[in-house]
């Protein structure tokens, strides 16, 4: 095995930390007379799904697509800000989340479906092709739906986790080598029923210890023990001291609510489908995005594990040709367009003026 590949692979997704700060929206019925300055929520059908979107503005479609554990709220943000630099913003809640359709299966959440799911959203809203910003399991499914359909999307900007190529065995393999027993979230999500039942129970616990800063107060953490059995994963992080500065309490409590109607499984199945994914897609081996690609993380975020600017250029460039900037914003973690609202939106903008018209 290329052990290159799997360090790469793992630094590519083995983190979780961070948010920002704005007003909730109160629900989705007040949203759809709520003032432009605010998207308006309302649901399409995608896919065979029945999906929410946040949407706002007129000119290019621009689909946010968000990870885990999100919602379309992640990107409350930036839509108001490209929507108002004269572009149609979608952020939907993907399936298995918010108020989108969960379907039961674990296949029904396939790199395949997910990426068809975005390919519907331009459908429905009558459009021909349209323009990708993905962060986090967002990025890895733009990824792949440029690759998948690239006649459909025209750009992307991706977020915290880049793409190196096809690898020569899955994620969940290759972490199945190296760990063993020792515990590693992507492999507690393998097991079937597991972290999902310990989430939907506390879903504040889980979500107030990932949405911090790397250097956010934390208590000291109950389980220390590498091994998988000492158990789940909310124990072996330490519960915050506080919130960070660009998270709100409404804005904790607002994602709180959606977790708790939804659940986690939606969400926790695409980590399930991480061998399914390598094994159906061969067809990427050697399959390069030529599309003008910007990739945008903070700097601190510990997907990318300290690389510099230059190192993830460096990493991307034969699998991505088509990338035109890696820009990394200072003093910050994984929930980059969260944390830093103003510089992100202002990244996008800048690589959205400069793409072909």
């Amino acid at each position: 095995m290329d052990h290159r590949y799997l360090l790469r692979t793992l630094a590519a997704l083995a983190s979780f930390v961070m948010l920002a700060s704005s007003p909730v929206l109160a629900s989705d019925a007040s949203a759809m007379s709520a003032p432009s300055s605010q998207p308006t929520l309302r649901f399409i059908e995608s896919n065979g799904i029945r999906m929410r979107i946040a949407e706002m503005g007129k000119g290019p479609l621009v689909i946010f697509v968000h990870g885990w554990p999100e919602s379309w709220y992640s990107w409350r943000h930036q839509l108001p800000a490209i929507a108002a630099a004269g572009y149609r913003v979608v952020a939907p809640d993907m399936r298995g989340y918010g108020k989108t359709d969960k379907p039961a299966a674990v296949e029904d959440y396939s790199i395949q479906q997910v990426t068809a799911d975005l390919v519907g959203i331009v459908d429905a809203l009558g459009e021909k092709d349209a323009i990708l910003v993905g962060h986090d399991w967002g990025a890895i499914v733009t990824w792949h739906a440029m690759l998948l359909h690239p006649n459909r999307f025209s750009a992307l900007v991706s977020m915290s986790v880049p793409y190196n190529g096809r690898g020569p065995v899955s994620i969940v393999e290759g972490l199945r080598r190296t760990l063993g027993d020792n515990f590693f979230y992507i492999l507690y999500f393998q097991e079937p029923g597991v972290a999902e039942k310990e989430f939907d129970a506390d879903p504040h616990g889980i979500l107030s210890r990932l949405y911090l800063s790397p250097d956010s107060p934390r208590h000291p953490p109950q389980v220390t023990d590498p091994k998988r059995a000492a158990g789940g994963w909310i124990p072996r992080l330490g519960a915050p001291r506080g919130l960070p500065s660009w998270l709100t309490q409404a804005e904790l409590d607002y994602y709180v609510s959606e977790f708790k109607e939804a659940g986690f499984r939606g969400g926790i199945n695409y980590y399930r489908n991480f061998h399914r994914n390598w094994e159906t897609t061969p067809q990427l081996a050697g399959a390069r995005i030529e599309k003008p690609v910007l990739f945008i993380a903070g700097d601190k975020d510990s997907v990318i594990r300290g690389a510099t600017a230059e190192a993830l250029t460096n990493g991307m460039k034969n699998a991505v040709p088509g990338l035109v900037g890696v820009k990394l914003i200072p003093d910050t973690g994984h929930w980059v367009q969260q944390e830093r609202p103003a510089e992100t939106n202002a990244a996008i903008l800048e690589f959205l003026r400069g793409l072909p018209k």
